[in-house]
């Protein structure tokens, strides 16, 4: 929609459960102190990734000059989110999945063919009740729809 390109990583790996994202400054800034280390964790589900992040060359729907932040980053997905100030707040990872939607999600996927690793599902499932930062998250979309993010540049 706004001229990133979407495709799956080189690897054919998929990105499952609980997933360490690095934040950018912007993204420390966006979450406003709620983490450690400069790291959120949230539970992703897929192999698909943002190859590039949205701008104003690549969409007219940003006019020249508009500053897109990339605000975190995993080894498998370097977009993670996108914030642009006062206009769009993305995320990768899945603020609300929960330990029995991601073994749910892992578990069609691999019946249904789309996951061959089993191995890496068994990590995944090992991992998806850790705690997540999925509110803290929802919490920095919050603050943008109120407009309380306006000192994010």
């Amino acid at each position: 929609m706004l001229g990133s390109k979407v495709e799956p990583v080189a690897s054919g790996k998929w990105e499952l459960a609980y997933t360490a994202v690095d934040l950018s400054p912007v993204g420390e800034k966006l979450f406003d102190g709620d983490v450690e280390n400069g790291k959120v964790h949230l539970h992703q589900m897929h192999q698909d990734h943002v190859v590039n992040a949205p701008s104003p060359e690549s969409c007219k729907l940003l006019e020249k000059g508009t500053k897109v932040h990339v605000w975190g980053s995993s080894d498998h997905t370097k977009v993670q989110g996108v914030y642009i100030r006062d206009r769009l707040f993305t995320s990768q990872g899945h603020l609300g999945f929960d330990e029995e939607m991601v073994k749910t999600q892992m578990q069609m996927r691999v019946k249904s063919g789309g996951i061959e690793d089993e191995e890496h599902v068994e990590e995944a499932a090992d991992t998806a009740d850790w705690e997540h930062d999925g509110k803290v998250v929802a919490q920095a979309m919050l603050r943008f729809f109120h407009g309380e993010d306006c000192d994010v540049d």
